[in-house]
């Protein structure tokens, strides 16, 4: 009658990464830079590993030009290097 659940886990659940990888040096970098204002679009090149990471997003501006910004996740990942 009163028996333990057989189906109880006693191991902790995972947590969740963020990362799948290592983040290179420009790529930390860009994130710092990000920290303090959203910056063009084109103007780092590694924009679009970041995109494809979470960690920033692209916002539209009111004339037609797009900036990048942090994710929740972006600035997570800064919150973890002590920077925030």
């Amino acid at each position: 009658m009163n028996q333990p659940d057989p189906n109880t886990n006693d191991t902790p659940a995972k947590r969740p990464t963020i990362l799948r990888r290592l983040l290179s040096h420009h790529e930390l970098a860009t994130l710092l830079l990000l920290l303090h204002a959203p910056i063009d679009a084109s103007a780092k090149p590694e924009i679009p590993q970041l995109h494809e990471a979470g960690l920033i997003e692209t916002i539209c501006g009111g004339a037609g030009d797009s900036h990048i910004r942090l994710t929740p996740e972006g600035n997570a990942v800064l919150r973890g290097l002590g920077v925030k």
